[in-house]
């Protein structure tokens, strides 16, 4: 039976406070409850406080470039689709640098789930504005305050029909872990945008302002309807919908290749005289 401890304890690098102890804490919930042991999951992250996550837990990790864990974990899942793949990195990771990757994961519903930590700043570089920083946020690298308007991940995720979109605060590590169990247990992409405050660089979107903005979507919401879909990915200032906010049953990307019918490509041998008369093709 796996169990909490199986997933180790770390000494980690951030700052006391900073909602992603309450995100490792309910990812490892999340696993325990889904009954994975540590090599049945894979864990994909970028460059980033966020992306330091998996660092602290004992499963498989590939730590890659800013912005780009989302192509390797697409290779990785295609390679062995046993496997449950979890991209866990920052906002600006995985809107900023890696926003084209993150399009791409949501038209090709690859079956993996997308933890962003959005603390609508870049905490690792010491503050600068990430993409879902509110217009008009001061930093040091914006000290008269962002021009642009937010990017919207959950919306734009939403429009594009993703096939598990939901939203999460740090402050509820419960209702977070449930999500996240949802999301693993969903076949396709599933995104979380786990709205996390940075209490180094952020001193607007705090804990305080976020407890006073969420609140959970009601029983009788319907996560299948589009339409009401739209309007609560759409809805943020005042009050912040949390919880799933869309779902649908699009077929993951691989029921489209039929070599992956015959099980894992990890595993497999090789055809040399298959491969050889595939390569003189090229000659």
């Amino acid at each position: 039976m796996v169990t909490i401890a199986d997933y180790g304890t770390y000494e980690t690098a951030w700052c006391p406070g900073c909602g992603n102890f309450s995100i490792l804490k309910a990812v490892k919930e999340a696993l325990t409850a889904s009954q994975l042991e540590p090599h049945q999951a894979l864990f994909v992250s970028g460059i980033g406080q966020a992306a330091k996550a998996p660092h602290y837990l004992n499963a498989n990790v590939f730590n890659g470039l800013h912005g780009r864990s989302l192509p390797v974990a697409t290779g990785a899942k295609l390679a062995n689709p046993r496997l449950t793949v979890i991209v866990e990195s920052g906002d600006g990771c995985n809107y900023g640098e890696g926003g084209n990757h993150f399009l791409a994961a949501i038209r090709r519903n690859i079956d993996l789930t997308l933890l962003v930590h959005n603390n609508q700043v870049y905490g690792l570089t010491k503050g600068q504005s990430s993409p879902t920083s509110e217009e008009g946020f001061v930093t040091k690298a914006q000290p008269g305050g962002v021009a642009s308007t937010p990017f919207n991940p959950v919306a734009v995720a939403v429009a594009m029909h993703a096939g598990f979109v939901a939203r999460a605060f740090t402050g509820l590590p419960d209702h977070l872990s449930d999500l996240i169990q949802q999301a693993i247990a969903h076949r396709g992409f599933s995104l979380i945008d786990v709205l996390q405050p940075c209490i180094s660089f952020n001193k607007v979107n705090t804990f305080a302002w976020y407890k006073k903005r969420c609140y959970q979507l009601p029983s009788d919401y319907n996560p299948a309807d589009w339409g009401a879909a739209i309007k609560a990915a759409d809805q943020w200032g005042e009050q912040i919908p949390l919880g799933v906010i869309y779902r649908n049953d699009r077929p993951p990307f691989e029921e489209h290749f039929p070599v992956l019918n015959q099980g894992p490509l990890v595993g497999r041998d090789v055809d040399r005289m298959m491969l050889k008369e595939i390569m003189e093709g090229y000659a």
